[in-house]
């Protein structure tokens, strides 16, 4: 199931065409991982990385204040109704952005995280982009990767969108996206607050010789627990990160979460831990429990509320039956 993207569409172009008639208080400073970021006034050239990220601009009506966005085509990420709401405007890279690429669109702005467009050491940070006077918001679940926080959660999302609401001055708009997320999530947490089990969950991202998974610090792993299930890898304090096999049929999940995008798909993925003669013997490849999630559902943005919904009715289809 996704995220009901065409209704968040019309509600942001509609915002587009409200006239900003008050300022939001600028100067404004808003907390970007471990940094104050204070704007003067709302970008007008802004570009977002990643199609999670870009869903949240569109979804807050931003497009005509966006110079472009990156890394998406790389990995065959982009789906139509989001590739309908961008239009014209362009994918400056089509993976990581060089600093080039942001200057030749004039930008002021780039909505990105850590290993979301951006890594540690590497030449696209927000110390390297502001003497170009391009300021940086990073996602909030990424600055795991820069500092010391808490496990993933929802209200890192909540928080991002709010934050680009008032970084925008749309703020009603993020809080109506943000009040819609929760009725979603609040909903599902109603009809598994019963359940008689926790099923265990391992989030397969890729990866043959080791796996790309999700551990505490990820996105995944709130999702999950808002579904009611236990992701195996909770324990290990990490965020998107690579792991053991062994590691994974020692815990043997009941359920394993298959992150669709890129060139290898879904059902390779699926096939190959079929194929698997350690693997096809874990308790969900058995029993073909395999919860497909498109990327954009997997990682934090506003599609988190409908994936917590698909998760949480494939882990207790028998809360959903009525």
């Amino acid at each position: 199931m996704r995220f009901d993207f065409p209704l968040l569409l019309a509600a942001g172009l509609a915002a587009i065409a409200v006239s900003q008639a008050h300022a939001a208080g600028y100067p404004l400073t808003v907390e970007s991982c471990n940094r104050q970021v204070t704007f003067q006034r709302a970008p007008q050239r802004a570009v977002s990385h990643d199609i999670n990220m870009t869903e949240m601009m569109v979804a807050l009506g931003l497009q005509n204040r966006m110079a472009g966005y990156t890394g998406i085509s790389a990995w065959n990420k982009l789906n139509a109704p989001l590739k309908q709401a961008l239009g014209k405007l362009p994918e400056l890279a089509g993976d990581y952005p060089s600093s080039e690429a942001l200057l030749a669109r004039n930008a002021d702005f780039f909505f990105a995280g850590w290993d979301y467009g951006m890594r540690v050491g590497g030449p696209v940070t927000p110390a390297s982009l502001a003497p170009l006077g391009i300021q940086v918001y990073e996602l909030s679940e990424s600055c795991a990767h820069v500092m010391k926080r808490p496990a993933a959660s929802l209200a890192d999302v909540y928080r991002d969108i709010g934050n680009l609401g008032r970084i925008f001055d749309v703020e009603p708009r993020a809080q109506k996206v943000i009040a819609d997320m929760r009725a979603k999530v609040d909903g599902v947490a109603a009809r598994v607050a019963m359940r008689k089990a926790t099923p265990s969950v391992f989030v397969y991202d890729s990866g043959e010789d080791r796996p790309f998974s999700a551990g505490r610090l990820a996105m995944p792993d709130a999702l999950i627990q808002a579904a009611g299930g236990r992701n195996i890898l909770g324990d290990v304090n990490a965020s998107w990160t690579r792991v053991d096999w062994e590691t994974v049929v020692a815990r043997n999940p009941q359920a394993i979460v298959v992150v669709d995008y890129g060139k290898v798909t879904a059902q390779q993925k699926i096939a190959f831990l079929k194929k698997h003669p350690a693997l096809n013997k874990m308790a969900a490849v058995r029993a073909n429990r395999f919860i497909v999630l498109p990327y954009d559902s997997a990682t934090p943005g506003i599609a988190n509320a409908d994936a917590i919904t698909t998760l949480a009715r494939a882990l207790h289809p028998e809360a959903f039956a009525k």
